[in-house]
């Protein structure tokens, strides 16, 4: 089943979750002077470096959450096409190949019933020969 809204995407919160976290651990190095204790770096928070960081990787996160959600609306625009054979009109379902009246019945739980269109009835009608559409004495 498709979700209703895209914002709440799995794949999007994971996203938001991975870039939380490693902006949570750019403010984490730099409240507990990794770059001090790692590269001679002067004591205290350098807040140039940690804001300038942050601002690079929410950009980041911006791009990489527009792009994902425009895939994304575009998956679930193409998932709504229902594939029909162009030769033999199966409708493809689950990687199978399915008659339309399979594909009714299984899908939604409907019965199949055949008949005849009135522009179709009509083309049959008007291609018989006119001795065959009389009727009999």
């Amino acid at each position: 089943m498709l979700p209703t809204k895209i914002a709440a995407h799995p794949i999007l919160r994971n996203e938001a979750l991975g870039f939380s976290l490693i902006l949570g651990l750019v403010w984490a190095a730099e409240i507990l002077g990794l770059p001090h204790y790692l590269y001679g770096d002067p004591a205290g928070i350098c807040w140039t470096r940690v804001l300038l960081r942050t601002l690079v990787v929410a950009a980041i996160w911006l791009w990489v959450h527009v792009a994902t959600s425009r895939l994304i609306k575009r998956l679930h625009h193409l998932e709504e096409f229902l594939r029909v054979c162009s030769w033999c009109k199966k409708v493809g379902h689950q990687g199978a190949w399915l008659t339309t009246e399979e594909f009714f019945g299984s899908k939604f739980s409907t019965q199949t019933t055949h008949g005849i269109c009135e522009d179709c009835a009509k083309k049959t009608k008007a291609s018989l020969p006119t001795q065959a559409i009389e009727p009999r004495r």
